[in-house]
């Protein structure tokens, strides 16, 4: 026999809150219903249409609130904060574990990126990485913050079971994650593009030196790096850059220092010898960045030697031979003359760019991250800037959901 009247019951779909009902049919043994089981897996998920609406509105957003208040007004999607962050964060592991595993990869290769040189046709790819610091939450901060927590439950009287059907008790708290040794961590970025950029590769980790070392070498067989005929480098020149592009057996053409990190030692040499405002001292940094640029590594040492000589005053010679080893360490990589002679760039504004809009989402006045949380907002970002958006949410996400 039927049970009195219809039970409604709903489901979030992608395009909101979807109203049910169904009549419930039951005997003397009792009944089962089918449709219910279908309500129940719908109601406690959500659908791939949500999540990817999730995903983008926090790209777009300063905070998850306000994600979530635009998902609300916009969209007709109640989803509260917490809900959000947690499917956001959740999607960015899976983009994580889509690229570790092949299933995300680039629609691309070294022989989609020719360029016209002087002696014809050829195929160039560039390699960028580089590091950037991002807030995280330190461990005291942690204990901080649970004992926030565990005094509000306190305060209203549901942190242990009670006997008050009006007012049940809050389900016991998860285990404290533990927090980072300190309040700032260096994410790391790697970065392969050709000439135009319309062909590019981004990946983002957390890890030490040693991993991204090891993207380099997952990513650059993805898209045939070495089978390029140009295969450039350009980095700020830290020493563990070179050190893993060594390492990781990546066969380079060239290997540039950033002009622009150049510039930025040779003038902060100029502002302790000089002064920052003494036109002797900008007549003479400039002359230095010509050298460098025109006339190759030997004429930029010679003119820095004879600099050298003239100083006169500790500080002002401990500065001279600084500059003096800063180029001195980096002289394979000082050929600008070279480079620009091939048409080839003398700059990593490419990845310096990535390395501010990929982190963009977890930076900011008052805000903290757990390292993995931070890490797979980043790879979501990652994603957009790699043009594999569309990629992951038709070929990948649907399989993990």
């Amino acid at each position: 026999m039927p049970d009195k009247g219809l039970a409604p019951r709903s489901c979030l779909t992608a395009n909101g809150r979807v109203s049910l009902s169904r009549r419930r049919w039951r005997g003397p043994a009792g009944g089962v219903v089918p449709v219910d089981r279908l309500l129940d897996a719908a109601e406690a998920t959500v659908s791939l249409g949500t999540r990817e609406l999730c995903c983008r509105a926090s790209a777009d957003s300063r905070s998850f609130a306000r994600a979530a208040a635009g998902l609300k007004q916009l969209g007709q999607l109640p989803l509260s904060t917490e809900l959000l962050r947690q499917v956001v964060e959740e999607e960015g592991k899976a983009v994580l574990r889509a690229s570790e595993s092949g299933e995300l990869k680039p629609g691309w290769a070294a022989a989609d990126c020719p360029v016209q040189t002087p002696a014809g046709e050829a195929t160039r790819l560039y390699l960028g990485t580089d590091g950037f610091m991002v807030r995280v939450l330190s461990d005291q901060e942690k204990q901080a913050r649970r004992r926030q927590v565990v005094s509000a439950r306190r305060r209203r009287g549901r942190a242990k079971p009670v006997n008050n059907p009006g007012k049940p008790p809050l389900p016991p708290l998860p285990p404290r994650r533990k927090g980072a040794d300190g309040p700032y961590k260096e994410f790391k970025l790697v970065q392969f593009h050709d000439e135009s950029m319309e062909h590019r590769l981004v990946s983002v980790t957390r890890r030490r030196c040693h991993e991204a070392g090891r993207i380099m070498r997952r990513d650059a067989g993805r898209i045939g790096f070495h089978e390029a005929k140009e295969r450039l480098g350009n980095v700020d020149g830290g020493p563990w850059i070179v050190k893993q592009i060594q390492r990781r057996g990546i066969n380079l053409t060239g290997l540039c220092l950033d002009f622009y990190h150049l510039g930025q030692n040779v003038n902060q040499a100029k502002g302790i010898t000089y002064g920052q405002d003494n036109p002797q001292g900008s007549q003479w940094a400039a002359g230095v960045l010509h050298a460098a640029k025109h006339d190759g590594y030997d004429a930029l040492f010679d003119q820095l030697l004879e600099w050298r000589k003239g100083q006169r005053g500790r500080a002002k010679r401990q500065e001279a031979d600084r500059l003096l080893h800063y180029v001195c360490e980096r002289k394979e990589m000082i050929h600008y003359d070279t480079f620009m002679a091939h048409g080839w760039r003398i700059s990593s504004s490419t990845t310096e760019s990535q390395c501010g809009v990929v982190p963009a989402r977890v930076k900011g006045g008052g805000k903290r991250w757990d390292g993995d949380n931070a890490e797979a907002v980043m790879a979501l970002e990652a994603a957009i800037q790699s043009n594999l958006w569309t990629t992951y949410w038709v070929s990948c996400a649907p399989r993990a959901n």
